[in-house]
């Protein structure tokens, strides 16, 4: 599909942004191993969650969605579970893929788990070598790189493992394969990655302690109890950016996430001269919730290094666009871990950037931007990345002329009803 974006002189007004989609799946696969019921309030109505949905579904979870508000997750205990008669699609789902994996290395089946074009060039080497430590029997094409993955699952060994790289998706694999196991299993972070896992794990029973990087987990089952997502800050972002970025601009984002872990690109907007208003509102399931007031601004450049990286990894491709009008040269460094998302998104919003007039250099870990430089509509394609498909529309709404964006259908696996929030913030989209 392609997206016919034009130029727009403010946004103005209020909106909710969906569930946190990194909160939702851990709601559904966790609500599945608790022994009990667990209402979902708020979960992510995103296709990469509706992968999760179906995958838990056919290893025989009930999941009944009452109304779109709430959702019902029949937990059947850690082992509950039962074979799936056919492969388990992932659908896009990078964070399906992961975490199941980590549930199935402890189930006493054979299953087989898959994705769309897409996720089966995402590297899985990183989730299949410390599940094979802790004694998972599992295999992967491309000598065990690439899916799909196969898992004859069993008994797990607790392990402790070091981090090569920040990742949350790794890190919930062996968090949840830990919970297989008896006694402790210790991950050592060099630079903190989200810590959803921690948090509802903890909220669901489970002794979990952190100190100076290193999260110790013991073994054991998951007590039901009702669970309040979020909204999505990784969707609230390009909203922010918009306001940010069109003049006379003043919008509120309300009940947001607010993770310390998920914050950096908000600290990095606010390092550049951003005029963001923070109002922390409270709490659930162990989760910091509140509003954001965003208007215009005018920005600076700034550097962002890899102990930046984990707390804004999703945002990246939205931080070069923000660098593109901002005062001086933004750098990005450490960012390699773009390459293996749903698309190279360092190669695809360096090259779609300057399509249409930005002066983006690209890294083999990073980005150079030029800024301040004025945006030409034109044809840019979003390679079917959902995010490099938002940053992009963006892009448009600042361009002079009009833009259009190719494969524009990908905001759905993160944000079904992004154009639609655009249209309320302005009545020219």
């Amino acid at each position: 599909m392609d997206k016919l974006i034009k130029p727009v002189s403010s946004l103005k007004g209020t909106i909710e942004v969906p569930g946190d989609k990194s909160i939702s799946h851990r709601a559904l696969i966790f609500g599945a191993m608790c022994d009990g019921d667990v209402s979902i309030k708020n979960l992510s109505t995103a296709s990469d969650c509706a992968s999760t949905t179906n995958c838990l579904r056919a290893l025989g979870i009930e999941i009944i969605d009452e109304s779109n508000k709430e959702t019902i997750v029949k937990g059947k205990d850690l082992h509950g579970f039962r074979e799936p008669e056919n492969i388990l699609d992932a659908g896009n789902s990078g964070t399906t893929m992961r975490l199941l994996s980590g549930l199935l290395a402890g189930q006493p089946f054979y299953s087989i788990l898959t994705g769309d074009g897409s996720l089966r060039d995402r590297p899985m080497g990183r989730i299949i070598d410390p599940l094979r430590l802790m004694g998972a029997n599992i295999n992967a094409r491309e000598n065990d790189r690439l899916p799909p993955i196969t898992i004859i699952g069993g008994k797990l060994n607790n392990i402790s493992y070091r981090m090569p790289i920040a990742s949350a998706q790794v890190k919930s694999a062996i968090m949840i394969g830990g919970l297989y196991c008896e006694g402790e299993t210790a991950i050592i972070e060099k630079f903190q990655s989200r810590d959803h896992t921690e948090r509802m794990l903890k909220y669901l029973g489970r002794d979990i302690s952190t100190s100076d990087g290193e999260i110790i987990i013991m073994g054991g089952t998951l007590n039901p109890n009702d669970i309040i997502v979020p909204g999505d800050i990784s969707s609230a972002v390009f909203f922010i950016v918009a306001a940010l970025l069109t003049e006379k601009s003043e919008i509120e984002l309300q009940n947001v996430g607010l993770n310390e872990t998920r914050t950096g690109f908000l600290a990095a907007l606010e390092k550049m001269g951003a005029d963001i208003k923070i109002e922390s509102t409270g709490a659930n399931n162990e989760e910091p919730f509140g509003n954001i007031l965003v208007k215009s601004a005018n920005l600076k450049s700034i550097e962002a290094g890899a102990e930046n990286i984990p707390s804004m990894v999703d945002e990246i491709p939205l931080l070069a666009l923000a660098a593109t009008q901002a005062e001086g040269t933004t750098i990005i460094r450490g960012a390699q871990e773009l390459r293996f998302k749903e698309s190279d998104r360092l190669a695809g919003i360096a090259s779609q950037l300057n399509r249409i007039g930005a002066t983006v250099i690209e890294q083999p870990d990073g980005l150079i931007i030029e800024g301040p430089t004025p945006l030409m509509g034109g044809t840019v394609d979003s390679f079917g990345d959902h995010r490099l498909a938002m940053a992009l529309t963006i892009a448009g709404l600042i361009a002079e002329g009009e833009t259009i964006i190719k494969n524009a259908e990908s905001v759905s696996i993160s944000f079904p009803g992004f154009f639609e929030n655009l249209r309320q913030l302005q009545d020219r989209f």
